[in-house]
C-alpha cells in the first residue's frame, strides 16, 4: 500500500506514537490500526492495570492481537507498557520507542484515567490521579516530544483525545479540559518545528463503558441517531497525520455526529 504521507513505498515509514492502545476495541487500538494502513510505524502504549479496575476489565491477549493486526498491515510496531501515573514514565516510553523504532513523527494522546465522581463524592486521591494521567502525562509527553523531535519540519504532529463531560464526572472532565489547554499551546509553543496540535472530541463513542441508559440518551442526542465509533475518531486522525491535515492546527475538533 503507498502510504498516505505521501512517500514512495520503499521509503522509510514515520512513526506514530500512540497512548492508551489496551483494547482490541478501543479508540486507541482503531487509530494504530488505520495509522498502518496508512503507512506508519507504530509504537504504542498500554496499562492492563487500569482496565482490570474497571467495570469491562482487562482483555487478555489484547496486545499481543493489536501487535499482529498491525504487523499485517505492514508495520513495524512495538508494545510498551506504561503507567502515567509515573512522573518518569514519559521519558521511558519516548527512550523505547526511539530504541526500538526509531524518532516519532507524530505523538497521538488516547490514553486516560476516568472513574465517575461528582463534586461532593470524588476524593483527594482520585482527583490527584486523574490530573496526574490525563494532564501531567500529557504535558511531559508533549514536553519529550518536542525535546527531541528530529523529523522533517512540517510532517510533526500532536494529536489529543479530550471530553466535554462535566456533571457527575468532576476529575475526568476538569483534567481532560487541561489537557486541551496544554494541547493547544503546543500549535503555538512548538511553531518553531513546524509541528501540528490538535485535540479532538470525539462524542459517545461506546467501547463497553455505557449502560442503557446513557446509550438511550446519546443516541436521543445525537441527530444521525447512532453513537460514534472507534473508526470515526480514527479517521479524523488519519487525515490530520496526512499532508493533507497541516492546514489543521490550534483547534479543538468536534467529531460527534452533532450531539446535543
Amino acid at each position: 500500500m503507498t502510504p498516505r504521507t505521501g512517500q514512495p513505498p520503499s521509503a522509510p515509514r514515520p512513526l506514530a506514537l500512540i497512548t492508551g492502545v489496551g483494547r482490541t476495541v478501543g479508540i486507541g487500538a482503531a487509530i494504530a490500526r488505520r495509522l498502518a494502513a496508512s503507512g506508519w510505524d507504530i509504537a504504542f502504549t498500554y496499562w492492563h492495570p487500569y482496565d482490570a479496575r474497571m467495570t469491562w476489565g482487562a482483555e487478555p491477549g489484547a496486545t499481543e492481537a493489536i501487535t499482529g493486526s498491525l504487523s499485517e498491515l505492514g508495520a513495524a510496531t512495538t508494545a510498551i507498557e506504561a503507567d502515567l501515573a509515573d512522573p518518569g514514565t514519559p521519558a521511558r516510553v519516548f527512550d523505547e520507542a526511539e530504541r526500538r523504532l526509531g524518532p516519532v513523527t507524530a505523538l497521538v494522546l488516547s490514553h486516560c484515567e476516568s472513574v465517575d465522581s461528582g463534586l461532593l463524592d470524588t476524593t483527594v486521591e482520585s482527583f490527584d490521579r486523574h490530573f496526574a494521567v490525563n494532564t501531567r502525562a500529557t504535558w511531559l509527553l508533549i514536553r519529550e516530544f518536542g525535546r527531541r523531535f528530529a523529523v522533517e519540519r512540517g510532517t510533526g504532529r500532536i494529536i489529543s483525545l479530550t471530553s466535554d463531560h462535566t456533571v457527575g464526572n468532576l476529575p475526568y472532565g476538569a483534567s481532560k479540559g487541561a489537557m486541551d489547554r496544554i494541547t493547544l499551546a503546543a500549535a503555538h509553543e512548538l511553531a518553531h518545528l513546524g509541528v501540528t496540535a490538535n485535540a479532538i472530541n470525539p462524542g459517545p463513542v461506546d467501547t463497553g463503558w455505557m449502560s442503557e441508559e446513557v446509550r438511550a440518551h446519546c443516541l436521543d442526542a445525537t441527530p444521525l441517531g447512532r453513537l460514534g465509533t472507534p473508526q470515526d475518531t480514527a479517521h479524523l486522525v488519519d487525515f490530520l497525520c496526512s499532508p493533507e491535515g497541516q492546514w489543521v492546527n490550534g483547534q479543538l475538533l468536534k467529531s460527534n455526529g452533532g450531539l446535543a
